[in-house]
């Protein structure tokens, strides 16, 4: 915007009689305010910087210590103990000053000095309290007493109103678990899925590497530990994601999905309009650091935010060997999102070309971006796109869960928003929205940058700021008058070699491919939710992780090794570990849930796999997980050059059933006593193994569960709907198994009930 006021604002031609200016002051008016709104973004940046900087106390802190010090001082009283005098003589303009304000000089600095002190002593302290975690393992409403000294000393050092990076300096880093308790809590996790004999073949192969190279890789990733904020997440980010060759759509990204019962209004333009300001409104927000900090839900313990510093301006740039996550830190202004949008809207038969590079493998991407987009109007154009705020797509279909379809529209529109038609959605930005014909929405999210809860916390703002903020007139057209001097969309430019188009072919064809072999199905399951679970005083992760166990079971006959996705964000630059949720005591439960056992015996079972879930589950969480530390081994041995069986062995077990819940965060933005319909679809993503599944699945309010269900066309052994139907016929079967004289979930009571949805 500021370029093309420059070009308008200052002209000149020369005449017979000298020089002719000609100055625009509409345009040079709109050049200031431009340099204005920069200028203020810099010192709003400043400002945070620095209150980020000093928390947990503050900048008026300051000026209460100062005065506190040349308060005593004036009662002839002298609190430095010397140290004043000190300054006093050293001071470099002593000569300048009359000897009280050397005096009143040398206590501001003893002050400045004592307040930086006490900083530095406060976030010692809060980064060790952060570091306990026993409250995670107590009973919950039976906390000890060590716990709530610790609460109250939490809430002391924590500071009041921080920003959304304040306590970025507090956190702990992440803690490398002992060789032995890793080794032994991998043995505990193949224990059920193993013979007698390849159990005995991988222990030993464990004993070996606990007592031999095990510690010497140890010892390097403890050295990596001590520098670096976290020893895990760079080469998490780089080995699985950027270095992975193969394509990133469905295998890689992930999407969310709009609200479930209802479309805020069915004109696309609106609903892009408004989507497009709340996207802008949090990007804003964000820039300003207003954002409250994520906390483990229910208490006061902060969550690392270091993911939300590349939600917007980002982009996975393509390599031969590795990619790299391109960030602008200079965010730049919606002229240029409206270019991208503007780029596929109007000029879309060239996108076609373009966009089908970046769903190929990424070698042939990164080679042709090399050759045809490396110079002239070709990078020019991608480089707007690339250093965009976000992506959007105009989809000319209509999506969303119809009337006459319900099951099939709901598979239908995941499908989309994974895929799209291969060539429409940009898969290498942060995130891509999608705005439907019909007024539905979604985004799809590349997974380099960020994990899921950080994707959902910005897309739960965006669906909340549409519907009860921002709204829309009688007519579903946005409120508010037109602006009639918003700039022009401008169209990019192309120039596609032939050569370049049969690549395109080639690419395409590979896309389409690999997206018509994604079999997915997306349900809600209403009959009960976490009211009921928690009536039974079990955990509901826990519950549908065990259902999905057996769900499994009944499907392929055994059992088999599954990923759930915790979070490490207790510390700094966190990201996620596994929880390993087929346990020796899920697997004995099932068993004797098929066998027909005892319901006392089944239940007493039960209750112990939920108990030992949620025990891996706290682990997880607080950095004693099972994999992430083999992997950092793994990878030390690769830089080694030295080969270990086990670890080998290890990384190469496939995940045959992979799942996440996607949380529900911003509560306090959505009304489900009186807008129950409010509610999101949640999101989903591709199978992780081609003869496995992947389950998504989000919690809502009180009485839904919604699952997202994927597996591969190819693989005979899978089927999305069958296993869905599965998933549905375990829960009912363990809900049974509490309630044997009930036919339907008890909801009385329910405030989630209002409404009939």
């Amino acid at each position: 915007m500021a370029e093309a006021h420059q070009a308008v604002a200052f002209q000149f031609t020369i005449t017979p009689e000298g020089i002719d200016l000609q100055l625009s002051h509409q345009a040079l008016r709109q050049v200031y305010l431009s340099g204005v709104r920069s200028w203020k973004k810099r010192l709003s940046r400043l400002k945070n910087n620095f209150i980020t900087g000093v928390y947990p106390a503050s900048p008026s802190s300051w000026l209460f210590v100062v005065i506190a010090i040349l308060a005593t001082m004036y009662t002839r009283s002298d609190p430095s103990m010397g140290l004043i005098a000190k300054i006093q003589e050293h001071l470099p303009v002593s000569q300048s000053l009359s000897p009280q304000c050397q005096t009143v000089v040398s206590a501001v600095l003893f002050s400045t000095l004592l307040w930086l002190s006490l900083i530095f002593t406060m976030r010692l302290c809060l980064k060790q309290l952060l570091s306990y975690h026993r409250w995670m393992f107590e009973q919950h409403g039976k906390l000890s007493n060590t716990t709530k000294i610790w609460v109250a000393l939490v809430r002391i050092f924590s500071g009041r109103k921080p920003l959304l990076y304040s306590y970025q300096g507090s956190l702990p880093n992440l803690p490398v678990p002992a060789i032995k308790d890793t080794v032994k809590r991998y043995l505990e996790s193949v224990l059920p899925l193993m013979s007698a004999s390849e159990f005995e073949r991988m222990k030993s192969l464990a004993r070996d590497f606990e007592s031999g190279l095990g510690n010497r890789l140890q010892w390097y990733l403890k050295l990596k530990a001590l520098w670096a904020a976290n020893y895990v997440s760079d080469w998490w980010e780089e080995y699985i994601y950027l270095r992975s060759r193969g394509p990133i759509m469905v295998n890689s990204n992930y999407y969310g999905m709009d609200f479930l019962y209802v479309t805020p209004t069915p004109i696309q333009a609106a609903r892009a309009g408004n989507t497009l300001h709340a996207l802008l409104l949090y990007r804003r927000k964000l820039n300003r650091e207003e954002i409250k900090p994520s906390r483990v839900p229910g208490t006061i313990i902060p969550l690392c935010a270091a993911q939300c510093e590349r939600i917007f301006n980002t982009t996975r740039i393509p390599g031969e060997e590795t990619g790299n996550t391109q960030h602008s830190s200079r965010f730049r202004k919606s002229l240029v999102l409206i270019h991208c949008v503007q780029t596929w809207w109007c000029i879309r038969r060239v996108n076609v070309l373009l966009t089908v590079f970046i769903v190929f493998f990424r070698v042939p991407w990164a080679q042709a971006r090399k050759q045809f987009f490396n110079s002239g109007i070709n990078k020019r154009s991608l480089d707007c796109i690339e250093k965009a705020a976000f992506f959007v797509t105009l989809d000319d279909d209509e999506q969303g869960m119809m009337g006459n379809d319900p099951d099939g529209s709901l598979d239908r529109y995941a499908k989309s928003l994974l895929h799209g038609k291969c060539y429409d959605r940009w898969f290498d930005k942060s995130f891509s929205v999608v705005i439907y014909k019909n007024g539905k929405t979604g985004l799809n999210a590349e997974h380099s940058w960020a994990d899921a809860p950080v994707v959902a916390h910005l897309w739960e703002y965006v669906l909340a700021t549409d519907s009860f903020q921002l709204g829309y007139n009688e007519e579903g057209h946005c409120k508010g008058d037109i602006n009639p001097n918003l700039p022009k969309p401008q169209r990019l430019s192309w120039d596609i070699p032939q050569e370049c188009q049969e690549q395109i072919s080639e690419s395409l064809e590979v896309a389409k491919a690999l997206a018509d072999d994604v079999d997915f199905h997306v349900f809600p399951f209403r009959d009960f939710g976490k009211w009921q679970i928690k009536k039974f005083r079990l955990s509901p992760d826990a519950f549908i992780q065990m259902a999905l166990q057996l769900a499994y079971y009944r499907v392929r006959g055994m059992f088999c090794l599954t990923y759930e996705a915790s979070m490490t964000r207790l510390f700094r630059e966190g990201r996620t570990e596994t929880v390993r949720s087929c346990t020796s005591e899920s697997c004995a439960f099932v068993k004797a849930l098929e066998s027909g056992e005892d319901r006392d015996h089944c239940r007493r079972l039960f209750r112990q796999a939920c108990d030992k879930h949620q025990h891996l589950y706290r682990l997880a969480m607080t950095g004693a997980g099972i994999d992430r530390h083999l992997f950092c081994l793994y990878v030390v041995s690769k830089y080694l050059g030295v080969e270990s069986p086990f670890l080998k062995e290890v990384l190469s077990e496939p995940w045959r059933l992979s799942t996440s819940q996607t949380p529900f965060q911003n509560v306090e933005l959505f009304d489900l006593v009186n807008h129950p319909e409010y509610i999101s679809c949640g999101g989903g993503f591709g199978p992780v193994a081609d003869d496995g599944y992947g389950v998504a699945y989000i919690i809502l309010g009180e009485n839904m569960i919604n699952f997202h269900v994927s597996c591969k066309h190819s693989c005979a052994q899978t089927d999305s709907h069958k296993f869905g139907a599965q998933i549905r016929r375990a829960l009912l079967d363990l809900l049974a198994l509490f309630c044997p004289d009930q036919n339907e979930p008890t909801i009385a009571g329910n405030p989630q009930t209002k409404k009939d949805l």
